[in-house]
């Protein structure tokens, strides 16, 4: 993750249903779904200002660090969520049993 974002909170805006992360006053965000023990991934997206600059992995990143501190297992229906996974294999730990990655 850029040391950039490290500082920046992730925001759970359960309204909405997704994970939002406030860089240079664009929000990227993650939409979900949750049931009790399970958060489904659904879609990722980066304003076209923040793109190239690592946003969308940061905000996967905090996001996994999110549902994991949560104790959730994670069901990444969002192709970008899943190509991230299959960079970093160690998220494997957190996906659900009835996902194959």
């Amino acid at each position: 993750m850029h040391a950039e974002y490290e500082a920046l909170p992730l925001v759970n805006n359960t309204a909405q249903h997704r994970f939002e992360l406030v860089i240079d006053g664009h929000t990227a965000f993650i939409l979900y779904r949750h049931v009790p023990g399970k958060t489904t991934l659904i879609h990722t997206e980066v304003p076209e200002a923040l793109e190239g600059r690592g946003a969308g992995n940061a905000i996967v990143e905090k996001t996994l660090h999110y549902i994991e501190e949560q104790g959730d297992k994670l069901v990444p229906l969002c192709p970008f969520v899943l190509a991230y996974i299959k960079r970093h294999p160690e998220w494997k730990r957190i996906v659900h049993d009835d996902v194959k990655i």
